[in-house]
Formats: C-alpha cells, sequence, structure tokens
C-alpha cells in the first residue's frame, strides 16, 4: 500500500540571491515522498509567494493527497486533485522516480524520450550595482552563458550590462528583468541591449499586460516566464514572445512541462527550461525537458552553499543526467 509523507527543508545561499522582488539568503524546499512496500519516489518543489503560494499551504496540499494515492491517484488523474503548481509538481516527480523503481527503468525510457544528454546552463548573476554585477560575472568569466537579473528602470539596467560586457567580452549573454520594465522601455532600451550582444530578455514586462509586445519593435527574442505556465497559457503569446521558459513548478510537475514543451514548439516558439532556487532534487527532472532547448538555466545548485548528497554532477558549464540514487 502507499504512503505519502512530506517535510520542508532550508538549504543556505552562497551569499544572498537577489532578483527585481528582493533577496534570499536560502532555498526554502517541501519534498515530497510516496512509497509502495520497500521503493521510495521522491519529488521536491519550490512554493512561490509570487503565485500566491506559501511552504505552510504547500504542505496541507500535498498532506491531503494521501488518501487519493492510497486509492491509486496516477500522474494522468493528478490535475483532478492538484491545480498546476510547486504541490502538483513534487507529488508528480515523486510518482515518476516511484514507478522508474519499481519498473527497474529509468524515467526517460518509461516516457518514451530518447536517452538524454548533458545540457549546458547559464550561471546567474543577482541583481545589483553595475560594479557588483561586474565583479560577480568577472568571477566567472570561464562560464560560456551567464545570465544577468535586472531591475528596472530600463536605463539603469542597461549600464548594468554595460558594465559586465565590459569584463566579459566574450561570454554570450542573456538577461531577466522580472517584470521589472514597461512596454515603452522594452521599445526604447532594447536597441542597446541588442547592440551588447544580449541574445534573449525574459519577461520585461508583467505578466497581464504584455498584450502590447505584440506592437512594438524588438531588436532581441522576448522569453515568457511569468506569462506561461502550462498548455493553456500558450495561445497569448503567440506574436508577444519568440519563446517560453518551462519551470516544473508552474507546469506542475513533468507530466505537464512534456506536453507544454511539445505545445509550444508545435506553436513555433523556442524552448528555455529554468527552475526556482533548489537543490539537485528539483533540477533532475527538468534536465529531460532541456534537451534540445534553445537556452537551459538549471543552475539552482551552484547557488547553494552545499547541495544534497547524492546531487547532480556539474562539469564545468555542464550539468549531466540524473543517476538513479537521486532520482528518475
Amino acid at each position: 500500500m502507499r504512503r505519502l509523507s512530506v517535510r520542508t527543508e532550508s538549504w543556505p545561499v552562497r551569499g544572498s540571491f537577489t532578483i527585481s522582488r528582493g533577496s534570499r539568503v536560502a532555498a526554502e524546499v517541501v519534498v515530497a515522498e510516496i512509497s509502495d512496500a520497500d521503493v521510495v519516489g521522491r519529488g521536491e518543489c519550490v512554493p512561490y509567494a509570487h503565485y500566491g503560494e506559501t511552504v505552510a499551504g504547500t504542505l496541507a496540499q500535498i498532506d491531503a493527497m494521501a488518501g487519493p494515492l492510497i486509492d491509486g491517484v496516477d500522474r494522468d488523474r493528478l490535475p483532478d486533485f492538484l491545480s498546476a503548481g510547486a504541490a502538483r509538481n513534487a507529488v508528480d516527480c515523486a510518482l515518476w522516480d516511484l514507478a522508474a523503481k519499481q519498473a527497474g527503468k529509468p524515467v526517460w525510457q518509461l516516457a518514451g524520450l530518447a536517452r538524454p544528454q548533458p545540457v549546458t546552463t547559464v550561471y546567474t548573476i543577482s541583481l545589483g550595482t553595475p560594479d557588483a554585477m561586474a565583479a560577480a560575472a568577472r568571477a566567472v568569466d570561464h562560464r560560456p552563458i551567464l545570465k544577468l537579473k535586472l531591475g528596472g528602470p530600463a536605463a539603469e539596467d542597461v549600464e548594468r550590462v554595460r558594465a559586465v560586457r565590459a569584463v566579459v567580452p566574450d561570454c554570450r549573454l542573456v538577461v531577466d528583468a522580472n517584470e521589472a520594465w514597461t512596454i515603452d522601455e522594452v521599445e526604447a532600451c532594447t536597441p542597446a541591449l541588442a547592440e551588447l550582444g544580449v541574445e534573449m530578455m525574459e519577461q520585461p514586462v508583467p505578466a497581464g499586460q504584455d498584450e502590447e509586445l505584440s506592437a512594438i519593435h524588438c531588436p532581441i527574442p522576448l522569453c515568457a516566464d511569468e506569462s506561461c505556465h502550462d498548455r493553456a497559457t500558450v495561445a497569448p503569446l503567440i506574436g508577444r514572445y519568440q519563446m517560453v521558459n518551462i519551470k516544473l513548478d508552474k507546469t506542475g510537475g513533468l507530466t505537464e512541462a512534456l506536453k507544454l514543451a511539445a505545445t509550444a514548439r508545435k506553436a513555433g516558439l523556442d524552448i528555455m527550461v529554468g527552475s526556482m532556487l533548489s537543490t539537485s532534487l528539483a533540477i533532475a527532472p527538468a534536465i529531460l525537458v532541456a534537451q534540445g532547448a534553445a537556452v537551459v538555466d538549471l543552475d539552482g545548485p551552484l547557488l547553494l552553499a552545499r547541495d544534497r548528497e547524492p546531487g547532480l554532477t556539474y562539469s564545468g558549464a555542464d550539468v549531466l543526467p540524473a543517476e538513479p540514487a537521486l532520482w528518475g
């Protein structure tokens, strides 16, 4: 008979992690474990206050699944009980892990996917002054692609990018404004970002206020993050964005993430795969979605003071698929 357990964990950040909405010194994660006899499947999620999620609320949502899981609820029926979000992610990924261990086969085989290969991840530079961000970038100038957190006003963000570019002339750059710009700023300031070699910008304006993106000229590709959660959110993005950021904590797990990736590609949108600030347990299933993605942002464990053991193997800028002892 299945059993469910759920717990919270706090993982200190190396220094602090800052975006336009504030700073964090720890990753607060929720881990769900579903056992059947002597086999245990695990999944990790990160409740996100911006989406109305709390650690306590997520714990309660997962706890409420004990009965349905005992009754045999599977991944396909899970959306009948949990909406897309962090709680469903933890349960969905735990069910995948459990199934893989019971079958003696990796998740990629159960999902009908090709054998996963290592993927190259960005390394994130937290929001700060131009000088501080330049110093942080200089310290990791061996990494091939950096992601710069921006926070507005746009003119100040351009100076942040300019300062970073001056010290890492050969690094590829992508940026994330986390909804901090206006439509007018996008039109006025993205040409400067293009001149600085920025290859992509995530979510420049607030979700729900991005309709006018389709009416302006932007010289760099835009990626929907807060505006894209699951397959149902794809259609309005066409013409506004050229890429979508798939995060399992938004989709509600690997099951929907794989479907979202297929839907987005069919709509002509490129794929970015990201994650919240988390440990390797949360990143492991996202690597399956990241195969063939245009941009991969799975550096969360690198930003922590320590990771769980065993964790993922990071080799230079590459992150390798998970070993079964971790997940899948």
